[in-house]
């Protein structure tokens, strides 16, 4: 009992700075995301970039754990638009999932906005630059925030000794690592997408990560619903986070009211902690062979969050957080993207080879968002009266 009670507060301790206006000293986190399947990755790195613009998170890195061609490229543009094109940016190089969006706004985002990367190559591999990140990093001063696959820590943790440090993965993380937070999970039992994708990897990371893990499971985002407040911004122009949330509201019955924000979740409480809106229940996840997990009561160091207030709070916070504009800075323009030419005498979009045809059929999927939109005004005003009613 006592080395459960220790085990909260260790995690309590790690876990929670104080909900203030701003924090005095600034979050270290590294960023891992599959960034295309779903869309609330854009709502999670746009919380990201809106606390670092606050002061209150130093973003070492935005990794991506697909690997489907452009990744790379889409983590660029958001960094730049919030005017962080540098920041460093890994691509899994061996093994990893390549699933993408259906909805197309990644590619789109990659025809319409600035970006240095233009193909994966161009970036780093991913765990080369976990373990040059980490090495570098203070003792116990790093905050790991996963919302995709868990295959980038997982290879993570099999490395041995490099140029980089004379630890392994294991030790490296340890010593250097203060959180891990992951959207992963269903509790107390279930299945879960990104746990189950690669199932290897998250079986290998859940068993041998060696500090404090909260998990942001599936029951946490489901009911948050997000973005009409974005998409309704008329102040809010030529923003890819927008475009995002525009493009595929409108493609999905189920979004009519919003997208469900699993990602978000698990970014607020690595930045802001958990406690103004949830409790931690301890104890350890256990994987099954078919990517199922359940949870062992009696395990430590690990805890996935419970609701303590109204979701409804945490989806206005979110609402807001996803509109953040970038900081302006003084002589910044953007710079118009040139179109070279194919052999078909169209222009073509970077190396992807889009010519200017496949490019207008899919920005004319922006153009009928307008029309949709009345349709979802319609539903979000139903329901409106309905909660009313009730």
């Amino acid at each position: 009992m006592l080395k459960r009670i220790f085990t909260v507060l260790i995690i309590f301790c790690c876990a929670t700075p104080a909900f203030t206006q701003k924090r005095t000293t600034p979050i270290h986190i590294i960023f891992d995301s599959d960034m295309g399947p779903d869309y609330d990755d854009v709502g999670a790195i746009t919380i990201l970039h809106t606390f670092a613009d606050r002061g209150e998170a130093k973003i070492l890195a935005t990794i991506a754990s697909t690997k489907y061609e452009g990744v790379a490229g889409v983590l660029n543009v958001f960094n730049t638009y919030f005017n962080r094109p540098n920041i460093p940016i890994g691509v899994p190089k061996g093994y990893a999932l390549d699933l993408r969006d259906f909805q197309h706004w990644t590619d789109t985002l990659l025809v319409k906005y600035p970006h240095q990367i233009k193909t994966n190559a161009e970036a780093e591999d991913a765990v080369t630059l976990y373990r040059e990140i980490l090495a570098k990093q203070p003792d116990h001063s790093v905050t790991i925030v996963t919302i995709g696959f868990l295959t980038n820590l997982s290879n993570l943790l099999n490395t041995g000794a490099d140029s980089f440090s004379s630890l392994s993965g294991k030790e490296l993380v340890k010593k250097k690592v203060e959180l891990l937070v992951c959207m992963g999970g269903k509790f107390p039992s279930g299945y879960e997408f990104n746990v189950m994708k690669d199932a290897p990897a998250s079986k290998n990371v859940y068993q041998n990560w060696g500090t404090p893990v909260i998990f942001s499971g599936f029951e946490i985002g489901e009911k948050i619903k997000v973005g009409l407040p974005l998409i309704h911004n008329d102040a809010i122009k030529n923003s890819p986070v927008k475009d995002v949330f525009s493009l595929s509201i409108p493609q999905a019955a189920e979004d009519s009211v919003g997208r469900k924000s699993w990602d978000e979740t698990a970014v607020l409480v690595a930045l802001r902690g958990y406690s103004r809106w949830y409790t931690l229940h301890p104890g350890r996840i256990v994987m099954a062979p078919d990517g199922s997990n359940s949870w062992d009561e009696n395990g430590t160091g690990q805890s996935y969050l419970v609701e303590k207030v109204d979701y409804k709070e945490v989806q206005n916070l979110i609402n807001q957080l996803i509109m953040h504009q970038p900081l302006k800075i003084a002589g910044k323009k953007t710079a118009a993207v040139v179109l070279p030419q194919s052999n078909t005498g169209q222009p073509k979009i970077g190396n992807h080879g889009y010519t200017t045809a496949r490019v207008t059929k899919i920005l004319k999927v922006r153009e009928n968002v307008r029309r949709i939109q009345a349709r979802v005004d319609k539903v979000e005003a139903q329901i409106a009266r309905a909660e009313a009613k009730n």
